[in-house]
């Protein structure tokens, strides 16, 4: 009995260490957990307001105004090349048989090409092909187009074989000479090819030839005149006086800035045979594209009201 007590007693004594190991390891995972479970709780919540930070910065920046980092686009000049004659109507004929027509087509695109190369300008053609347009119908080509400038572009043949060089005229009810008044006239007849229902010369249009011509669109086309013969100076022949004036047509248009070039003349050998070379069409274009650029350099009609 005594040896039996003996033994319960080292069971109890060892056993209470163990249980006591126990007891200490439980009450301290349940002590840990909820640490741990506070500590994540934490994280979670500091990442949440850290979101909750970024995205109402986000929200912020997204509801502030635009700033205003630049201005509206300029204006775009519009450009109306008007290669003369066309289709059934030939123009002046060279001594070799090649027709003005032609001539002026191939300087028209040459120059349109160069224009827009400069990324400056709209350029439009009154014909896109061989193709006959009534002179009306050039000029309200312009006007739908809004035009800024329009410039007619010819290589015209005289009686006299002899004279020869490029010239630049404006509109006048007056001409500035016989030699002016004469190739106005020829101009003015091509409507000849469109048949009867063509009519050139309405009163209206008389009217604006002898009285209607704005002052302020004049002086632009004698501008942009005086542009083309200073840039055509020691690199294209010119007649004596190359700035002038009459009665064309053409260029009856009292709000768009117009002129007529004059590249030579067909009737004069040398002429001819240089306006047939691609190489003088070249140069005769960017001799106008430099005066073009020098002309809306300094404002040219960029504003004019075109209707």
């Amino acid at each position: 009995m005594i040896d039996n007590l003996k033994n319960c007693n080292e069971i109890i004594k060892d056993s209470i260490p163990q249980i006591s190991r126990r007891i200490i390891l439980s009450a301290s995972v349940t002590l840990f957990v909820p640490s741990v479970a506070i500590a994540v709780d934490r994280v979670s919540q500091k990442s949440t307001i850290t979101k909750h930070v970024k995205t109402s910065t986000k929200q912020t920046v997204k509801s502030k105004a635009p700033a205003i980092v630049g201005r509206a686009r300029p204006h775009v000049p519009v450009i109306i090349l008007d290669p003369g004659h066309g289709g059934k109507d030939p123009g002046a004929v060279g001594y070799s048989g090649t027709y003005e027509k032609h001539v002026a087509y191939a300087t028209a695109v040459e120059l349109s090409k160069q224009l827009m190369r400069t990324g400056k300008y709209r350029v439009k053609l009154t014909r896109n092909s061989d193709k006959f347009v009534p002179l009306d119908g050039r000029v309200d080509f312009a006007q739908s187009n809004k035009a800024n400038l329009f410039i007619s572009m010819h290589a015209d043949a005289l009686n006299n074989h002899s004279i020869r060089g490029a010239s630049v005229y404006t509109l006048s009810n007056h001409a500035s000479d016989a030699q002016s008044a004469a190739l106005a006239s020829v101009e003015n007849n091509a409507d000849r090819y469109g048949g009867a229902n063509v009519h050139v010369a309405s009163p209206a249009v008389q009217k604006i030839l002898a009285s209607l011509v704005k002052l302020e669109t004049k002086k632009e086309s004698v501008a942009m005149a005086r542009n083309i013969v200073s840039s055509f100076h020691s690199r294209v022949s010119l007649l004596q006086n190359p700035k002038r004036y009459a009665a064309f047509v053409v260029l009856k248009s009292i709000n768009i800035p117009s002129i007529l070039v004059e590249m030579g003349f067909m009737s004069n050998r040398v002429d001819e045979e240089a306006l047939k070379r691609a190489a003088y069409r070249s140069l005769i274009a960017s001799s106008m594209c430099q005066a073009i650029d020098r002309y809306f350099a300094i404002g040219g009609s960029v504003t004019h009201l075109t209707g």
